[in-house]
């Protein structure tokens, strides 16, 4: 994709919609759908690197109630020429053909690679990836294993959406503040390095971790977590040459971490 001039790519991730209730979500909701209005006039393609909602699970013939705000926004600016791509995150990775079909969004359930310009990107919500934290990859197997999200599916949604919300929020609850660890201690940076071993990058963007960073990988590749919308709203602008993050509410960059 060449970005005509004047022209930017978007990105965010981990809205969590939802959570933690109704009252402080559709505020959160309110923001991220006037951040989506302002970014309107000159992006090209948005992309939404998961997590969006805090839980998502769609039946044959249901899916979840609200963030009708949201998804009205975003049908709207496909509608209106903007592709809007969204993968599926550890929280929502129950999305099927529903909300593509309804929005018209572009869905990735893993690792993306493109080109943006003249700039090669890996994109991925970052649950998972590598062969560490295999207690995760286990239960993630679970999540995806049909037979297993077909038993699922037969729970009467009442039920099912009240247990996957209250399993989400108090897991939530229980982790501990998300602090960088440094390139070192931090898998998805490490990833990032594996991969740069086969072949080249220009960009690693994730979300998942909730840090807003931007780390030099080398002197060519760079790696982005795109941070979260639930303290400091972050998101990431692309302009054809330069990758960087900016918060929605800060106008400084004291949230940002950019280095060891």
């Amino acid at each position: 994709m060449k970005l005509p001039k004047g022209k930017k790519i978007y990105f965010g991730s981990d809205f969590h919609l939802g959570w933690p209730n109704h009252t402080e979500s559709l505020k959160r909701e309110k923001m991220i759908v006037a951040w989506l209005e302002s970014i309107r006039a000159d992006a090209v393609a948005i992309y939404l690197l998961g997590d969006i909602f805090d839980f998502w699970h769609e039946w044959k013939r249901a899916a979840p109630q609200g963030h009708t705000r949201f998804l009205g926004k975003i049908a709207e600016m496909v509608d209106s020429g903007i592709p809007i791509h969204l993968f599926t995150g550890n929280h929502d990775i129950w999305i099927f053909d529903y909300l593509p079909r309804e929005t018209g969004v572009i869905l990735h359930k893993g690792e993306y690679e493109t080109m943006l310009g003249d700039k090669r990107f890996f994109m991925a919500h970052g649950d998972g990836l590598g062969p560490w934290d295999k207690s995760y990859k286990l239960m993630k197997w679970g999540f995806t294993n049909p037979f297993l999200q077909w038993m699922f599916a037969k729970i009467h949604p009442d039920w099912s959406l009240w247990l996957g919300q209250t399993w989400s929020q108090n897991r939530k609850i229980s982790e501990r503040p998300y602090v960088f660890k440094g390139k070192e201690q931090e898998w998805l940076v490490r990833y990032s390095y594996m991969q740069l071993e086969r072949e080249h990058y220009d960009f690693f963007i994730f979300g998942h971790r909730h840090i807003p960073v931007e780390l030099d990988l080398n002197e060519n590749a760079r790696f982005i977590n795109l941070g979260e919308w639930m303290r400091n709203n972050t998101y990431g602008i692309f302009d054809g040459e330069h990758m960087t993050l900016k918060s929605y509410t800060q106008p400084d960059k004291s949230f940002l971490y950019t280095g060891d």
